[in-house]
């Protein structure tokens, strides 16, 4: 049996620029999915220092990464603590710097807009330079493109680009994103993935999805 990657190792290839990111996270609040890497030519390893913007844990608000996802350089997650206070007639952070500010403001963290988790789903692409703000849930399969900016939700197997970014189209028609999330190939271990990697990669779409009706009991 030929050996299978390990999602365990920090760097899995011989380029140096490709780390598996689930490895080299340590925030509380984060969670990566095996095989998802980060790309990067500079820092492949600094993630979470160069691309987790404002992650404060203990906002309570957390950053959820599947599987199997691509992503490109400078991509970078902006967390919720981020935000300012927007429901008075300031945005002034004034608690932020002590004394007598800090004593006549109300608490920081209590009074900033709460946009929910950050999810990613599974066999995501993240283009590069691209930016998720907080509260934004990107579906299975999605295509984030290069330097997008991500305000809203992004469906299953959907292709997102511009700022803000804006559906382009689907990448496949209703009956293929079924099937595929029917499928959830990302799920499969050792030599069954293996087995599923050549339809994965087919370019012949019908074919595909002639199999995959078949996996599927359809």
């Amino acid at each position: 049996m030929k050996k299978i990657p390990n999602p365990d190792l920090v760097f899995p290839n011989a380029y140096g620029t490709t780390c598996f990111l689930k490895n080299v996270i340590t925030a509380p609040n984060v969670s990566v999915g095996d095989y998802t890497y980060y790309d990067d030519p500079e820092d492949p390893t600094g993630f979470e220092r160069n691309n987790l913007l404002y992650n404060w844990p203990e906002f309570g608000e957390k950053l959820i990464i599947g599987k199997f996802c691509c992503i490109g350089s400078g991509a970078r997650f902006v967390m919720g603590p981020a935000n300012h206070r927007m429901s008075s007639v300031t945005t002034y952070p004034f608690a932020v710097f002590g004394g007598a500010w800090e004593e006549a403001a109300p608490p920081h963290l209590s009074q900033l807009p709460r946009k929910g988790d950050t999810v990613v789903g599974n066999d995501v692409w993240l283009g590069r330079d691209c930016v998720i703000m907080p509260g934004v849930r990107i579906g299975d399969g999605a295509i984030v493109g290069a330097q997008a900016v991500v305000t809203r939700d992004v469906k299953p197997y959907e292709i997102v680009g511009g700022n803000p970014a804006r559906p382009l189209r689907m990448r496949f028609d209703e009956e293929m994103r079924e099937l595929l999330l029917k499928l959830r190939w990302w799920d499969r271990e050792g030599e069954e993935l293996v087995q599923l990697i050549p339809l994965l990669c087919d370019p012949n779409l019908e074919h595909v999805r002639r199999e995959l009706r078949v996996l599927c009991g359809e």
